[in-house]
Protein backbone atom coordinates (compact mmCIF):
# COMPACT_ATOMS: atom_id res chain seq x y z
CA UNK A 1 0.00 0.00 0.00
CA UNK A 2 2.59 2.85 1.10
CA UNK A 3 3.68 1.95 -2.70
CA UNK A 4 0.79 2.92 -3.86
CA UNK A 5 1.15 5.90 -1.57
CA UNK A 6 5.00 6.78 -3.20
CA UNK A 7 2.90 6.74 -6.96
CA UNK A 8 0.58 9.20 -5.62
CA UNK A 9 2.82 11.37 -4.62
CA UNK A 10 4.62 11.82 -7.84
CA UNK A 11 0.91 12.49 -9.38
CA UNK A 12 1.02 14.92 -6.72
CA UNK A 13 4.19 16.34 -8.15
CA UNK A 14 3.55 16.45 -11.66
CA UNK A 15 0.09 18.07 -11.32
CA UNK A 16 1.18 20.54 -9.40
CA UNK A 17 4.16 21.09 -12.12
CA UNK A 18 2.00 21.55 -14.79
CA UNK A 19 -0.08 23.79 -12.94
CA UNK A 20 2.63 26.11 -11.98
CA UNK A 21 3.96 26.70 -15.57
CA UNK A 22 1.00 27.41 -16.45
CA UNK A 23 -0.58 29.63 -14.06
CA UNK A 24 2.88 31.69 -13.71
CA UNK A 25 2.76 32.18 -17.51
CA UNK A 26 -0.63 33.56 -17.01
CA UNK A 27 0.35 35.39 -14.23
CA UNK A 28 3.39 37.45 -16.05
CA UNK A 29 1.09 38.02 -19.32
CA UNK A 30 -1.33 39.31 -17.19
CA UNK A 31 0.06 41.14 -14.24
CA UNK A 32 -2.92 39.65 -12.40
CA UNK A 33 -1.77 39.41 -8.47
CA UNK A 34 -4.61 36.98 -7.86
CA UNK A 35 -3.22 34.49 -10.49
CA UNK A 36 0.37 35.03 -9.48
CA UNK A 37 -0.09 34.52 -6.01
CA UNK A 38 -2.14 30.91 -7.12
CA UNK A 39 1.03 30.28 -9.22
CA UNK A 40 3.01 30.66 -6.13
CA UNK A 41 1.09 28.42 -4.32
CA UNK A 42 1.20 26.12 -6.56
CA UNK A 43 4.93 26.23 -6.52
CA UNK A 44 4.70 25.51 -2.45
CA UNK A 45 2.81 22.70 -3.65
CA UNK A 46 5.56 20.94 -5.25
CA UNK A 47 7.62 21.31 -2.53
CA UNK A 48 5.08 19.96 -0.30
CA UNK A 49 4.13 17.33 -2.57
CA UNK A 50 8.00 16.18 -2.90
CA UNK A 51 8.20 16.33 1.34
CA UNK A 52 5.39 14.07 1.14
CA UNK A 53 7.19 11.77 -0.91
CA UNK A 54 9.98 11.19 1.04
CA UNK A 55 7.72 11.11 4.11
CA UNK A 56 5.31 7.96 2.63
CA UNK A 57 8.13 6.39 1.70
CA UNK A 58 10.28 6.36 4.93
CA UNK A 59 6.74 5.65 6.79
CA UNK A 60 6.60 2.36 4.78
CA UNK A 61 9.89 1.82 6.28
CA UNK A 62 10.16 -1.84 8.77
CA UNK A 63 10.37 -1.36 12.53
CA UNK A 64 14.20 -1.59 13.22
CA UNK A 65 16.53 -0.94 16.31
CA UNK A 66 16.27 1.93 16.73
CA UNK A 67 12.70 2.89 15.43
CA UNK A 68 10.92 -0.64 17.26
CA UNK A 69 7.51 0.60 16.97
CA UNK A 70 7.95 1.55 13.17
CA UNK A 71 8.49 5.17 11.33
CA UNK A 72 4.78 6.04 11.48
CA UNK A 73 5.58 9.67 12.60
CA UNK A 74 7.23 10.73 9.33
CA UNK A 75 4.10 11.37 7.46
CA UNK A 76 2.48 14.09 10.45
CA UNK A 77 5.71 15.44 10.78
CA UNK A 78 5.41 16.31 6.62
CA UNK A 79 1.99 17.31 7.05
CA UNK A 80 3.21 19.83 9.49
CA UNK A 81 5.85 21.30 7.33
CA UNK A 82 3.24 21.56 4.72
CA UNK A 83 1.18 23.55 7.26
CA UNK A 84 4.23 25.67 8.06
CA UNK A 85 4.78 26.50 4.41
CA UNK A 86 1.08 27.45 3.86
CA UNK A 87 1.72 29.80 6.45
CA UNK A 88 4.38 31.27 5.19
CA UNK A 89 3.16 31.67 1.92
CA UNK A 90 -0.27 33.01 3.11
CA UNK A 91 1.40 35.63 5.18
CA UNK A 92 3.73 36.68 1.98
CA UNK A 93 0.68 37.15 -0.59
CA UNK A 94 -1.33 39.19 2.42
CA UNK A 95 1.43 41.61 2.73
CA UNK A 96 2.32 42.23 -1.24
CA UNK A 97 -1.12 42.15 -1.50
CA UNK A 98 -2.38 44.92 0.62
CA UNK A 99 0.99 47.07 -0.83
CA UNK A 100 -0.16 46.60 -4.48
CA UNK A 101 -3.99 47.33 -3.42
CA UNK A 102 -2.65 51.11 -2.40
CA UNK A 103 -0.84 51.28 -6.36
CA UNK A 104 -2.43 51.79 -9.31
CA UNK A 105 -1.19 49.33 -11.79
CA UNK A 106 -2.49 47.84 -15.03
CA UNK A 107 -3.85 44.53 -16.04
CA UNK A 108 -4.12 42.97 -19.47
CA UNK A 109 -6.10 40.19 -19.12
CA UNK A 110 -7.16 37.62 -21.88
CA UNK A 111 -8.71 34.27 -22.57
CA UNK A 112 -5.77 32.49 -21.85
CA UNK A 113 -5.39 33.64 -18.39
CA UNK A 114 -9.12 32.74 -17.68
CA UNK A 115 -8.99 29.36 -19.48
CA UNK A 116 -5.81 28.41 -16.80
CA UNK A 117 -7.53 28.92 -13.66
CA UNK A 118 -10.57 26.81 -15.24
CA UNK A 119 -8.22 24.52 -16.14
CA UNK A 120 -6.98 24.92 -12.34
CA UNK A 121 -10.16 24.32 -10.69
CA UNK A 122 -10.97 21.21 -12.68
CA UNK A 123 -8.10 19.53 -12.13
CA UNK A 124 -7.63 20.35 -8.26
CA UNK A 125 -11.44 19.19 -7.63
CA UNK A 126 -10.38 15.98 -8.83
CA UNK A 127 -7.06 15.67 -7.12
CA UNK A 128 -9.06 16.90 -4.24
CA UNK A 129 -11.33 14.27 -4.60
CA UNK A 130 -8.83 11.33 -5.59
CA UNK A 131 -6.48 11.96 -2.83
CA UNK A 132 -9.43 11.79 0.02
CA UNK A 133 -10.41 8.35 -0.84
CA UNK A 134 -6.60 7.51 -1.70
CA UNK A 135 -5.73 8.94 1.94
CA UNK A 136 -8.41 6.88 3.56
CA UNK A 137 -7.96 3.51 1.66
CA UNK A 138 -3.78 3.84 3.24
CA UNK A 139 -4.60 5.59 6.20
CA UNK A 140 -2.15 8.24 5.17
CA UNK A 141 -2.22 11.72 7.11
CA UNK A 142 0.40 13.23 4.73
CA UNK A 143 -1.81 12.30 1.25
CA UNK A 144 -5.30 13.54 3.46
CA UNK A 145 -3.21 17.12 3.61
CA UNK A 146 -2.49 16.79 0.27
CA UNK A 147 -6.62 16.43 -0.21
CA UNK A 148 -7.50 19.07 1.89
CA UNK A 149 -4.87 21.83 -0.04
CA UNK A 150 -6.38 20.30 -2.99
CA UNK A 151 -9.52 21.13 -2.08
CA UNK A 152 -8.26 24.69 -1.02
CA UNK A 153 -7.08 25.35 -4.39
CA UNK A 154 -10.03 24.96 -5.73
CA UNK A 155 -11.71 28.07 -3.95
CA UNK A 156 -8.35 29.99 -4.17
CA UNK A 157 -8.57 29.71 -8.18
CA UNK A 158 -12.11 30.50 -8.11
CA UNK A 159 -11.29 33.34 -5.87
CA UNK A 160 -8.20 34.75 -8.51
CA UNK A 161 -10.78 33.91 -11.41
CA UNK A 162 -13.32 36.26 -10.07
CA UNK A 163 -10.77 38.65 -9.39
CA UNK A 164 -9.48 38.54 -12.94
CA UNK A 165 -13.09 38.96 -14.65
CA UNK A 166 -13.72 42.14 -12.35
CA UNK A 167 -10.23 43.27 -13.54
CA UNK A 168 -11.50 42.36 -17.38
CA UNK A 169 -14.83 44.45 -16.61
CA UNK A 170 -12.87 47.64 -15.20
CA UNK A 171 -12.72 46.95 -11.90
CA UNK A 172 -8.65 46.02 -11.28
CA UNK A 173 -8.97 46.35 -6.94
CA UNK A 174 -10.94 43.03 -7.02
CA UNK A 175 -7.69 41.54 -8.33
CA UNK A 176 -5.82 42.20 -5.66
CA UNK A 177 -8.66 41.48 -3.20
CA UNK A 178 -9.18 38.40 -4.25
CA UNK A 179 -5.67 37.99 -3.61
CA UNK A 180 -6.37 39.09 0.14
CA UNK A 181 -8.56 36.79 0.22
CA UNK A 182 -6.68 33.86 -1.15
CA UNK A 183 -3.72 34.69 1.27
CA UNK A 184 -6.24 34.42 4.25
CA UNK A 185 -7.69 31.13 3.28
CA UNK A 186 -4.03 29.67 3.02
CA UNK A 187 -3.50 30.91 6.54
CA UNK A 188 -6.38 29.18 7.69
CA UNK A 189 -6.28 25.91 5.57
CA UNK A 190 -2.21 25.81 7.01
CA UNK A 191 -3.37 26.52 10.14
CA UNK A 192 -6.09 23.44 10.33
CA UNK A 193 -3.76 21.03 8.45
CA UNK A 194 -0.94 21.49 11.57
CA UNK A 195 -3.11 21.58 14.08
CA UNK A 196 -4.51 17.64 12.91
CA UNK A 197 -0.46 17.05 12.52
CA UNK A 198 0.25 18.05 15.78
CA UNK A 199 -2.61 16.17 17.26
CA UNK A 200 -0.88 12.95 15.87
CA UNK A 201 2.27 13.68 16.91
CA UNK A 202 1.57 14.80 20.15
CA UNK A 203 -0.46 11.37 20.95
CA UNK A 204 -4.04 12.36 20.76
CA UNK A 205 -6.91 9.77 21.88
CA UNK A 206 -8.66 8.46 19.24
CA UNK A 207 -12.39 9.67 18.35
CA UNK A 208 -15.00 8.26 21.27
CA UNK A 209 -16.51 5.58 18.26
CA UNK A 210 -12.96 4.06 17.70
CA UNK A 211 -12.82 3.53 21.26
CA UNK A 212 -16.14 1.60 22.02
CA UNK A 213 -15.35 -0.63 18.80
CA UNK A 214 -12.14 -1.50 20.95
CA UNK A 215 -14.10 -2.02 24.21
CA UNK A 216 -16.70 -4.21 22.23
CA UNK A 217 -14.15 -6.27 20.22
CA UNK A 218 -12.33 -7.05 23.75
CA UNK A 219 -15.37 -7.81 25.56
CA UNK A 220 -16.54 -9.64 23.16
CA UNK A 221 -13.51 -12.42 23.08
CA UNK A 222 -14.43 -15.58 24.90
CA UNK A 223 -13.30 -15.95 28.16
CA UNK A 224 -13.05 -12.33 28.97
CA UNK A 225 -15.37 -11.36 32.11
CA UNK A 226 -14.52 -8.04 32.02
CA UNK A 227 -12.16 -4.84 31.34
CA UNK A 228 -10.94 -1.66 32.94
CA UNK A 229 -8.54 0.91 32.07
CA UNK A 230 -8.54 1.02 28.18
CA UNK A 231 -6.05 3.62 27.03
CA UNK A 232 -5.59 4.45 22.93
CA UNK A 233 -3.15 6.84 21.63
CA UNK A 234 -1.62 8.04 18.03
CA UNK A 235 1.87 7.04 17.17
CA UNK A 236 2.23 9.26 14.06
CA UNK A 237 -0.65 7.86 12.03
CA UNK A 238 -1.31 4.90 13.42
CA UNK A 239 -2.97 4.06 17.09
CA UNK A 240 -1.63 2.08 19.71
CA UNK A 241 -3.51 0.08 22.95
CA UNK A 242 -2.87 -1.09 26.43
CA UNK A 243 -6.09 -2.45 28.01
CA UNK A 244 -6.76 -4.66 31.42
CA UNK A 245 -8.68 -8.10 31.21
CA UNK A 246 -10.04 -9.49 34.09
CA UNK A 247 -10.35 -13.55 33.54
CA UNK A 248 -11.05 -16.28 35.29
CA UNK A 249 -7.88 -16.88 38.33
CA UNK A 250 -8.58 -20.67 38.02
CA UNK A 251 -7.43 -20.44 34.06
CA UNK A 252 -4.00 -22.41 33.51
CA UNK A 253 -1.02 -20.21 32.66
CA UNK A 254 -1.50 -21.41 28.74
CA UNK A 255 -5.17 -20.47 28.56
CA UNK A 256 -5.05 -17.28 29.70
CA UNK A 257 -2.15 -16.46 27.58
CA UNK A 258 -4.39 -17.82 24.72
CA UNK A 259 -7.38 -15.66 25.62
CA UNK A 260 -4.53 -12.49 25.80
CA UNK A 261 -3.62 -13.32 22.27
CA UNK A 262 -7.57 -13.75 21.23
CA UNK A 263 -8.61 -9.76 22.52
CA UNK A 264 -4.69 -8.53 21.14
CA UNK A 265 -6.14 -10.61 17.29
CA UNK A 266 -9.29 -8.79 17.35
CA UNK A 267 -8.65 -5.09 18.51
CA UNK A 268 -5.63 -5.02 15.82
CA UNK A 269 -8.10 -6.45 13.46
CA UNK A 270 -9.94 -2.35 13.60
CA UNK A 271 -8.80 -0.04 11.28
CA UNK A 272 -5.68 2.00 11.97
CA UNK A 273 -4.49 0.03 15.23
CA UNK A 274 -1.18 -0.95 14.75
CA UNK A 275 0.04 -2.59 18.41
CA UNK A 276 -2.09 -3.61 21.50
CA UNK A 277 -0.76 -4.43 24.81
CA UNK A 278 -2.85 -6.42 26.42
CA UNK A 279 -2.58 -6.69 31.08
CA UNK A 280 -4.45 -9.68 32.75
CA UNK A 281 -5.75 -9.32 35.80
CA UNK A 282 -7.04 -12.45 37.75
CA UNK A 283 -10.09 -12.74 39.38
Amino acid sequence: MKNKGSKATIILIICNTFLFVIKIIAGLMSNSLAIISDAINSLTDIVSSVIIFFAVKTSSKQADEGHPFGHHRAEPIAGLIVAIFAGILGFEILHTSIFKLMETHEHKIGIYAITVLLVSVGMKLLMSIYFKRFSHKINSPALLASSIDSRNDVYISTAALVGVICGLYGNPQMDDIAAILISFWIIYSGYKIGIQNIDYLMGRQPDSSIMEEIKKKACAVFGVTGIHDVRAHYVGNYIHVEIHIYLDQYLTMIQAHDIGKNVQKEVEAIEGIHKTFVHIDPI
